[in-house]
């Protein structure tokens, strides 16, 4: 969508990114009230995104202007986030918020989702901005970080897990750059560890709620009594064991015969990955492409991807207690328990990583064939009802 008007930017309060008629310039919306200006560029093939200010501090005329100052610079090789030596000399001084602003910019681009900077802006604004924000670079010491940390490390540890790495690396570029002498306040080896309790004792790691799979069939056969495109999507994530992500961002192109490849940028582990299509996922696509025969999405309303939440809330209605996430650890138990596959097969059908260094450097096929088999048989199971049959004997 090309937004032409300050009246269309300001009523623009879908999340996403928009166009603004200046090549690479965007309007990204997280909420109605958080809109950011964006311009993306490369220079020798690497992808930057460059923040203009945020919406309506920032108007459209504003943005525009602001990004074809900075395409100028770009055409005269000048890469307007690289931080200009004035401005991170040790005669600016600079104070913890700006710096680490600044930090942020200038990594993301090796973020492949834009999402990275907004967890870490929300984390330093909500948690460190606050008490260090305002202090300069030098100044700030482990107490000054344990006031940081300590409000929120028992009851929002995750957080404050990431929050201390984010503010280490923060404080050790400055280090790095020549801002700061001495040593890392939020390093947490022999350091913080010896403050604050162990992350592991006080925080458990909580697992995506997963459906038994001796419960997969009637859990099938309602998602079938829903005649909508969630459900479609849903059942299809099941056969194939896939995450949300790649499922709602799957666009038809990427399916060929009975293969779907989809491209790293959408899998967790950054690489390319094929997945088998069995019959039944094959039929769910084409009852899809007909309700929607125009769009580039499989699943799609309108033209337009079916949302993030859609099969979670479709999932929690027909059960409360899983997740989508979770069939991906019905698949593996089912896998382990109810077949003789070897576990690296399931593993690689959910697209895992290998840990194993060695067992990597051996393994470099995709056992596309192997695995086609499995999903097969997964997709019988889903089809059958062989742990609640009831047999009747003619008397």
């Amino acid at each position: 969508m090309n937004l032409t008007t300050d009246k269309q930017v300001q009523n623009a309060n879908k999340p996403g990114r928009y166009s603004v008629g200046i090549t690479g310039l965007h309007l990204r919306v997280v909420t109605s009230n958080k809109k950011y200006w964006v311009l993306r560029y490369a220079i020798q093939k690497k992808r930057f995104d460059l923040a203009l200010g945020k919406y309506p501090a920032v108007s459209l005329a504003e943005a525009r202007k602001k990004a074809i100052e900075a395409q100028d610079s770009i055409r005269n090789g000048i890469n307007p986030i690289q931080p200009k030596p004035d401005n991170l000399s040790k005669t600016t001084k600079p104070k913890f918020k700006d710096f680490a602003l600044r930090c942020i910019e200038e990594k993301k681009g090796e973020w492949r989702n834009l999402k990275h900077a907004d967890q870490w802006i929300y984390t330093l604004e909500a948690f460190a901005f606050p008490t260090i924000g305002n202090k300069y670079l030098d100044e700030i010491n482990t107490n000054d970080v344990l006031a940081v940390l300590e409000p929120i490390w028992k009851t929002r540890t995750h957080t404050a897990m990431r929050l201390r790495g984010r503010l280490e690396w923060i404080f050790g570029s400055a280090t790095t750059r020549g801002l700061r002498d001495g040593m890392n306040p939020a390093v947490w080896r022999g350091h913080l560890m010896t403050v604050l309790p162990s992350p592991n004792k006080i925080a458990k790691t909580k697992h995506h709620n997963a459906l038994g799979y001796k419960d997969l069939f009637h859990f099938i056969r309602e998602l079938r009594n829903r005649n909508c495109l969630s459900a479609l999507a849903l059942e299809f994530t099941i056969l194939t064991a896939s995450r949300t992500g790649e499922v709602i961002k799957a666009k038809r192109h990427e399916v060929i015969e009975n293969i779907w490849t989809i491209p790293g940028e959408r899998m967790k582990a950054g690489k390319e990955h094929r997945v088998p299509i069995v019959s039944r996922a094959m039929d769910i696509l084409k009852i899809a492409q007909y309700s929607d025969p125009d769009s580039e999405y499989l699943f799609s309303n309108n033209g337009r991807p079916l949302s993030s939440n859609a099969m979670l809330q479709l999932a929690k209605h027909i059960n409360p207690d899983i997740t989508v996430h979770g069939f991906r650890s019905t698949f593996r138990t089912w896998s382990e328990e109810e077949t003789i596959h070897p576990d690296s097969l399931a593993k690689s059908s959910l697209a895992h990583t290998i840990r194993d260094k060695v067992d990597a450097a051996y393994n470099r096929g995709d056992l596309f064939k192997k695995r086609l088999n499995l999903m097969n048989e997964w997709a019988s199971f889903c089809e059958s009802n062989q742990h609640n049959i009831i047999e009747i004997k003619a008397a």
